[in-house]
């Protein structure tokens, strides 16, 4: 019988508009095809006000020259520091000097104090560029057919195999990740288990938190 998280992948799988992900591409149901870069971020706060005019107006130019549509989108989750806080702990105990020791112990104590007012969140960037087949609409009802909003059929009229198309949507890939290395930020296609990783989490986030895998739903 399966078990929870079993039953919880397979309704998130339902609602994904992915048909698979492979060599580090999302091929939608409809064929169209989703690489996912993931972004630095830079301190735009400290930056001078002549620095951040500049980094603007590139930013700018970087956008109008595309000739294709990309996705912005950013996660949050709160960070889970109790790793480090029981490394240190760990520390403080094999400790011999006494002194320090008790500021160890003084320091877990300054951040278990500190989360238990703030919360501290962890952020990641990223790009979605898409390739979608080239579609027609066929409506039925001859050149009226042009200014109703009868149903329509989409048909595929490109054929080009997945290896053609995966080459023009990386080389997509390249024109962003070089456009913004010139406002230093640095990018990361992701990889097949990477985009796995981050479909799972972002429709499985309760199961995310307690870090089950999203291959086998036991925990990592």
């Amino acid at each position: 019988m399966p078990n929870k998280v079993q039953q919880s992948s397979r309704s998130s799988q339902d609602l994904l508009n992915i048909e698979e992900i492979r060599d580090g591409v999302a091929i939608l149901k409809n064929k169209g095809m989703r690489v996912v870069l993931m972004a630095s971020s830079i301190n735009f706060g400290l930056k001078s006000q002549e620095e951040q005019d500049a980094i603007i107006s590139q930013y700018q130019s970087f956008l109008n020259s595309l000739d294709f549509s990309i996705q912005f989108f950013i996660t949050s989750r709160d960070l889970d520091i109790r790793p480090y806080t029981d490394m240190l702990r760990d520390r403080a105990e094999q400790e011999t000097e006494e002194l320090l020791r008790i500021q160890t112990n003084e320091y877990i104590d300054f951040i278990q104090n500190f989360i238990e007012t703030e919360r501290i969140v962890s952020k990641a960037f990223y790009i979605v560029i898409p390739f979608d087949p080239a579609v027609v609409s066929m409506n039925k009802g001859g050149l009226s057919g042009l200014f109703s909003f009868g149903k329509k059929k989409t048909v595929e009229v490109a054929n080009e195999d997945f290896e053609e198309k995966k080459s023009q949507l990386f080389q997509r890939a390249d024109t962003i990740s070089q456009g913004l290395s010139g406002i230093g930020v640095r990018t990361a296609a992701l990889n097949t288990e990477e985009l796995i990783e981050l479909y799972y989490r972002l429709y499985n986030p309760d199961e995310a938190r307690q870090g089950l895998s999203p291959q086998t739903g036991q925990t990592q």
